[in-house]
């Protein structure tokens, strides 16, 4: 849900530019060229109006199923929802949807902080530190150690009683997905209530705690007190799960390069992502996020074009001999599971960066 842009993204200009930097401009020239930069507002109208349909049906399932442990297929329901919503929010705020940015931002923190419980602006300025430095250590929030460690030079400074979860933090990857809403909407609550510059604090506050208190109070006035607490937890942990579960995919298990890194806009965006095959189907079930070398390389490109962008970045990529990878969604979950405990097994070795090969080409 960055508010970051193609124009943003743009390497910075360079006196002897290689054939690799030049080439995405070249890159630029050609996806316009093909028109697929312009808006498509008419399928994300669609889209939201499809996934607001179905919302208002699960609260009138809600309603009619009454005191029922079937309750719980509704809040697995409320939870995939919210995550196609979230969706729609993370491409606002790239400013797929709309030609106004205005329309865009405003977009995104309505549907962040009202549908998924999460501070737009917590998210915006962590996920635009992604965009700008994938896979980067010290720079790309989305490696930074917590319960995981995402590369060895974070598994070495690993001891005690987090020695265990790191040697097998592979097995335990998902298990931790399903926690992942709760820590969402934790992080947004200490953001927007800290010390930090909060764009629009006194708007999101009051959002939040409206969407945090609303489900629980729904779920305790209607449901028996066992069947709340299961109601809130399955789609809190069906949410999470789905959140983690697709974005993992594009990066957890590509190179990481060094924090003192030098590799062009074009290369550093290609190499450190992994798209998902599966055509269309996999468009819907994954927000377009299975597109990821193209969204990196165009974040404000809508979803509908991504496909025939890729044609055009594989082309490119051929061309200058950067590997582009692309592989099935249950394969790419094996390469994450066998890459974390493979960082967790090499505690305490000599760190080497897993783009010391291809970076030295560059």
């Amino acid at each position: 849900m960055s508010s970051t842009t193609t124009a943003d993204l743009l390497p910075a200009p360079v006196r002897q530019p290689n054939a690799v930097v030049l080439s995405y401009s070249e890159l630029l020239k050609a996806v316009r060229a093909e028109g697929l930069l312009e808006r498509r507002v008419g399928f994300y109208v669609t889209v939201f109006s499809a996934l607001v349909t179905l919302l208002a049906g699960t609260w009138v399932g809600f309603a009619v199923i009454g005191d029922s442990w079937f309750q719980l297929i509704i809040a697995a329901a409320l939870g995939v929802i919210c995550t196609q919503l979230s969706f729609l929010a993370h491409e606002a705020g790239h400013r797929q949807i709309f030609a106004s940015r205005r329309a865009n931002d405003w977009s995104a923190r309505l549907l962040a902080t009202s549908v998924a419980g999460i501070s737009y602006s917590w998210w915006e300025q962590k996920h635009g530190a992604h965009h700008n430095h994938p896979n980067v250590i010290s720079k790309d929030p989305d490696i930074k150690t917590n319960a995981l460690v995402f590369h060895t030079e974070a598994a070495e400074k690993r001891q005690g009683r987090f020695s265990f979860l790191t040697r097998k933090q592979g097995w335990f990857f998902f298990p931790l997905l399903m926690l992942l809403g709760i820590s969402l909407q934790i992080d947004s609550i200490r953001y927007v209530f800290g010390r930090s510059k909060v764009a629009h604090r006194w708007i999101e506050i009051p959002i939040l705690v409206v969407r945090l208190s609303l489900l629980p109070a729904l779920a305790f006035t209607f449901l028996p007190l066992g069947m709340a607490f299961a109601f809130i937890g399955v789609q809190i942990v069906v949410f999470g799960f789905y959140m983690g579960a697709s974005f993992a995919p594009n990066h957890k298990g590509m190179p990481v390069l060094p924090a003192d890194s030098r590799v062009d806009f074009f290369s550093r965006q290609v190499l450190t992502s992994r798209n998902i095959s599966g055509g269309r189907f996999m468009d819907i079930l994954l927000g377009g996020l299975n597109r990821q070398a193209e969204h990196h390389l165009f974040p404000d490109m809508a979803r509908p074009q991504l496909h025939r962008a890729a044609v055009i970045v594989r082309r490119y990529c051929d061309k200058h001999g950067i590997p582009y990878t692309e592989t099935t969604l249950l394969a790419s979950y094996g390469i994450i599971v066998r890459y974390l405990n493979e960082v967790g097994l090499s505690a305490g070795r000599h760190f080497e960066c897993p783009m010391a090969t291809v970076t030295r080409r560059y």
